[in-house]
């Protein structure tokens, strides 16, 4: 049996996103956005009743953006790192990027004992060497709540991609084999290659060496340059990155991940001065699924009052392209149960 909820309408001011659906089973993602002029209002989503023949994945919501809620979400993934903990994030580029608050993600760093963890940019910017990098990560807070390290300060470590298309092998900086468990905070928000950066775009492009970035923009042609390549095997490598990553760390067994949805402009971490965010803040997701956590990500924003830039933007990279290349090779599932904690 199916219903059909437009969920835009239920993420009004201060809502719980499902308390206007009672008891949702699992919410599949659309495979294509609406066009930028269309009315983010009426895009309706399919809700369907568990079904034995449909696998999906759990994401977790609420609409908490505080140290609690995030605490909330993560806890109700029931999920225990193992050794040394890394927690990886974007440190935002200077001076006006929209990063995490390290006051937000502070209680679940301290929590868990987590290092935080970022590699060099290959665009240039003010964290392309890895002084630089720690000056900033010190000037925007992080070095105040966890030591950070940055993981190829010391070159690449090569990992393989299973099932790949595009890459053979990975490039990750070369400290990423000292942690045994992630968590993987993100943004999540627009970008202005990838259409959108979320969990997949964290462990791929953000886990990856300087040398490794180059590869995934080029799908694997250039070692030294990240411009140029073509659209859809860019979004294609990080997919297949991303992959590499999680079949690593025992095929997703020991990586969580958890997104912030706030300050959601049209422009990544990556971008000094984005634009001004055209949605409301929605809240705080976790699930152990890159793709579903993306998916759901991709919903709630898209549902939103105001969304038409974000989803022009997504449209007009091929964003989703990302998304759909995950679950062929493996990585996970767009299908997934969205579980409203806040009730």
């Amino acid at each position: 049996m199916k219903k059909n909820v437009k969920l835009g309408t239920l993420l009004l001011l201060g809502m719980s996103v499902l308390s206007a659906c009672g008891s949702i089973q699992s919410v599949t993602g659309n495979n294509s956005a609406s066009s930028a002029d269309e009315n983010v209002q009426e895009q309706s989503y399919n809700i369907q009743d568990t079904n034995e023949d449909a696998t999906s994945s759990t994401v977790y919501f609420t609409s908490d953006i505080s140290p609690e809620g995030i605490m909330a979400v993560y806890e109700a993934l029931d999920w225990q790192p193992t050794g040394k903990v890394a927690a990886k994030l974007s440190t935002g580029e200077p001076p006006a990027s929209n990063y995490l608050d390290p006051d937000l993600i502070k209680d679940l760093i301290q929590a868990t004992d987590a290092t935080i963890v970022e590699c060099n940019t290959a665009y240039g910017g003010s964290r392309t060497e890895t002084a630089m990098h720690m000056q900033v990560a010190e000037d925007h807070g992080f070095t105040k709540i966890a030591d950070v390290d940055i993981m190829d300060a010391e070159g690449s470590m090569e990992i393989p991609v299973e099932g790949g298309t595009r890459l053979e092998s990975n490039l990750v900086g070369s400290h990423f084999a000292d942690y045994d468990s992630y968590i993987v905070l993100s943004h999540f928000k627009g970008h202005a290659m990838a259409g959108f950066g979320g969990a997949i775009k964290n462990i791929s492009i953000g886990m990856g060496s300087k040398e490794g970035k180059c590869l995934i923009h080029t799908s694997g042609q250039s070692h030294t340059s990240p411009w140029g390549g073509d659209q859809t095997g860019f979004t294609e490598s990080m997919a297949e990155a991303g992959k590499s990553v999680s079949d690593y760390l025992g095929n997703g067994e020991r990586i969580v991940y958890v997104s912030v949805l706030n300050n959601i402009s049209i422009d990544c971490d990556c971008n000094g001065n984005p634009a001004e965010p055209d949605i409301h803040d929605i809240g705080v997701v976790a699930s152990t699924d890159p793709v579903a956590i993306d998916q759901a990500c991709i919903d709630l924003a898209f549902a939103a009052e105001g969304s038409e830039s974000l989803q022009a933007r997504v449209n007009d990279r091929n964003g989703l392209h990302t998304l759909e290349h995950a679950e062929e090779i493996g990585l996970g599932n767009r299908h997934y149960e969205l579980v409203d904690i806040d009730d």
